[in-house]
This record gives structure tokens, sequence and C-alpha cells, in this order.
């Protein structure tokens, strides 16, 4: 997997910064205050640095931009990279200030002179994700970024502090390169490899392969893919940190191309649909990260993986199948395959493992990209503090959430002539009936949140934190909704 960049962090009075020669990249607040390493840099720089801060151009800067000073007299470094940002910065501008160096991060690495600033981990994490490169496939050689040296007063005590961090940006990394990966490469079965692999971390990970889950009765699951070559799959993994309490279940749409099945999408932007499996590809990152950073904390991570093909054995529109759950389905559109495959997870989740409540991730709908654009996942749910938990969560991460409306309304749309629901209830409201239709295999009582990811798992163009590409969007909310709420100790 891609693997984010090395970071160290050394004292801040043994760095030099006139010595570097890869990027030096420092931090000044408003009015352009130099702190103790920035003077010294200035004295090398014959002033250079003292000038600019004092000009209209850093004046203009705002928090977390920066201005570079390429190859100034004195030093050996190819750049000066000076960026706004206060001491007291919240963890949104210090991670945008991370990302800032991270976008620009090269061959040569940075040195980083953070000092005291009391943010200098959010700094580095914002760095990490924002320096992610996807090359598995570009013939030219690879060239790593360098290393980054976080140069600050008290390193073991960032370092502990970054610790946790690292694993997380782990954990939206192999999110990120699960959405990137064309399909005839993430097949199923390697998908399911992949989070076999997860083992050594200590998670416990099980395969329910095609006859199991014709034993299970996942009859809707295995519909999807029955046009397919790539046999479906379903994946259970385990995190096992938090002594006897139920887990947490998180539940993932892993359709690793979809095609619309009979139901065939237009040819123009196709391609884009290597990326439905993001719901899958959530709930694998999140099970790294817990695992990497051994969190105290029950949590059990289900998958189904499946392609939606058109072939002589695919279902057909109008199609009555039954779920495990014993409700019949009427197929009124196979390009709403999602929730035919999230239906049966979504009940062995609850059967098997009895979890204190479920989550589910999946690109589902076009609709709520119409609603919500890429800056909003859409969050539906039955329970209020669940919802709250979450949308708390994906607040202080700065990760974008709605929450939506649901009703008997929306669920009176899915009344099917012959058969206990249709798998779709028209135009007006669709991710809203399509959380209807996920809501019926819910238990009662049951505590759920269902996350339609659509617009902000591969949006049109980078943001913040991300190039463009997969965001792996979600994955921080939750590692710290699981933290703040579901970790002991």
């Amino acid at each position: 997997m891609t693997a984010p960049a090395a970071i160290q962090f050394r004292a801040a009075d043994a760095a030099d910064p006139a010595g570097f020669a890869g990027r030096v990249a420092l931090f000044l607040p408003e009015g352009g205050a130099l702190d103790a390493g920035a003077k010294r840099l200035d004295r090398a720089m014959k002033g250079a640095l003292g000038r600019f801060a004092a000009s209209p151009a850093f004046g203009r800067l705002k928090p977390g931009e920066a201005a570079d000073l390429a190859f100034p007299a004195g030093i050996a470094a190819e750049a000066v990279q000076v960026i706004r940002l206060d001491r007291k910065a919240g963890v949104e501008e210090a991670r945008k200030a991370g990302a800032t160096i991270g976008r620009s991060l090269g061959e040569a690495g940075a040195l980083v002179l953070a000092g005291n600033h009391p943010r200098a981990a959010e700094i580095s994490l914002g760095l990490a994700l924002r320096a992610y490169d996807f090359t598995a496939h570009k013939t030219a050689e690879a060239k790593p970024a360098g290393e980054v040296i976080f140069a600050v007063a008290k390193p073991e005590a960032v370092a502990a502090e970054a610790r946790p961090m690292a694993a997380l940006a782990e954990g939206v990394f192999f999110t990120r390169d699960l959405v990137n990966e064309p399909a005839n490469v993430l097949t199923t079965y390697d998908f399911a490899a992949r989070l076999a692999a997860m083992q050594e971390l200590g998670l416990e990970v099980e395969i329910l392969e095609e006859e199991d889950l014709v034993k299970l009765g996942m009859r809707t699951l295995l519909a999807v893919g029955q046009g397919s070559d790539s046999p479906s799959k379903v994946v259970v993994m385990q995190w096992n940190g938090g002594g006897d309490e139920p887990p947490l279940a998180l539940v993932g749409k892993g359709v690793c191309f979809d095609t619309g099945g009979i139901s065939i999408k237009p040819a123009a932007g196709m391609e884009d649909m290597t990326m439905d499996m993001g719901g899958a590809g959530v709930v694998a990152g999140v099970m790294r990260t817990l695992a990497l950073r051994k969190a105290k904390a029950n949590v059990v991570g289900l998958v189904g993986l499946v392609e939606n093909m058109p072939d002589g054995r695919a279902q057909r529109p109008g199609d009555v199948v039954r779920s495990m759950k014993g409700d019949t389905v009427e197929v009124i559109n196979t390009d709403a395959e999602g929730r035919l495959v999230l239906a049966d997870v979504l009940w062995y989740a609850q059967d098997r493992f009895n979890p204190s409540g479920v989550i589910d991730l999946a690109t589902l709908t076009g609709a709520i990209v119409v609603g919500l654009g890429h800056e909003n996942a859409g969050v539906f749910s039955n329970d209020d503090a669940l919802a709250g938990r979450f949308l708390a969560a994906a607040k202080a991460e700065g990760e974008g959430a709605w929450r939506m409306p649901m009703g008997p309304g929306y669920d009176a749309q899915l009344k099917s002539r012959v058969a206990d629901m249709k798998n779709v209830g028209g135009r007006p409201g669709g991710a809203i009936t399509a959380a209807a239709f996920l809501a019926r295999f819910i238990r009662e009582g049951m505590p759920w949140v269902h996350l339609d990811i659509a617009g902000v798992t591969l949006p049109p163009a980078d943001t913040t934190l991300a190039p463009k590409g997969a965001t792996g969007w979600g994955v921080m909310a939750l590692n710290r909704m699981i933290r703040d709420h579901y970790e002991k100790g």
C-alpha cells in the first residue's frame, strides 16, 4: 500500500535550518512576529525572512496559506515556505497548514520549524494526508517524498501525540488505495485477500464464500453478483480490544465495479464506478486504524464484495428475490444494487453479533450528490444519540456530514404489487427512499446510521487534505467516534 511520508520529531535547538538542502517550512502568526527558530533562520538569510514577514504579501495570506521564498541566499534550502498560522489556531487550520507543506513535498524532504507550536502533531497529520500520491500503475520510476523532520521544543511529547495520528493516516491511505484501484486489479478475490492480510495486525478476518452465502440465504446479495465471473464474498473483520462489551458493527457496500447490470449505465463517466466499493473501503480503513493503534474497543467490520455485470445469468428488472431476513424484493432497477447487498449483510451483522449499534456506509445514490454536492455525506438514522455521536465526530474531524429526514411517506414509495417491497421508490427523494429500504433490514430497537457517501468518496477536484482522487472520507470521523464513545479506559 501507499506509505505515508516518514516523519521524525527532533529537538528544535538541534536543527540546522541553514544547512538543510530540501524545503524549510515555518509558521508566522498574524503580524509576522518571528520566534527564536525563525530569527535564527532570518540571520542566515541576511534579513530576507523578516522583510517578507513585514510585507503586504504576508499580510494577504489567510490562515494555513503559504508563500515560497525560492532558493534564498545564505542557506542551502531550495525554498523557505512561510505559512501563516497563529498559536491559537484550531485543528482545521493546523491541518490545513500541514497540508500546504505536504502538497509541495518533494524528494529532498522538508524541515518544519514548529518550535513550541501547540498544534505541531495536527500539522504533521495534515502534511501526511496531503502528501499522498497514488502511483501504483505509473510506469515511470516512482520518486518517493523525502524525509520530513519536525523541529519542536518537546520532541518526545509531540511524537507521542502524533503516534495514533500516524495510524490514522495509514488507515486513510489504505482506504484511498482501495478506492483508487482499477476494477481489473481490485477484484473480489484481491479485495478479500488484502483484508485477510490484516490478520498480521491482530484482526480476526473471516471470508464467507458463495457456498456459505447460499447456506445463509443471502439471496439479494448473490443476485447482484450472479452475472459476474468474480464470485461474491462477505468478509468479516473483528477487533476485540474492549473486553466483553457488544461490538459496534460497521457495514460497507463493496461493489468492485458497477455497470448497472441489465439496467446499464450510460458509458460517459462509467469509469468512475471503480469507486462503488467506497463504503467497504472506509470500513477496511477504520479497522486497520483500530488495529494499528490498539484501540480498546470491540468493533466488527463486515463488507459485501460483488461485481454488478450484464450477462446471460444476470438478474433482470422484474425479478423477485428473497433476502436473508425472509422478505421478498421486486427488483425494478438492477442499478439500485447496493441496497440489495447491504440488506443481507446488515441482517447478518445483527443476527450473528447482536451489536450495540450499526453504521453502514455506501456510495448508494446519485440523488445524494444532487442534494448535497461533494461537500457533505448524507446521514440517515433511527436513533438521535448515535446520529449525534457521529455528526459531532465528523464536525471535529472536518468531514462534512448532513442529517437527512426519514418518514412513513418515503417508506410508502417502496410498495410493490408482487412482493414485500420494491428496490426503488422513484426519482422523488431517491436518497431517502434508499435509506428507507435499508431501514427495513434493521431490527426494532437497534440503533442505526446509514451514510450515503456517493458525493464525498471521489470528488471531481482535490480537497484540502487529499489530491484529486479518493479522499478516504469517513475513516477519521468513525475513528474519533469510536475513540470518544466506545473505548474503555
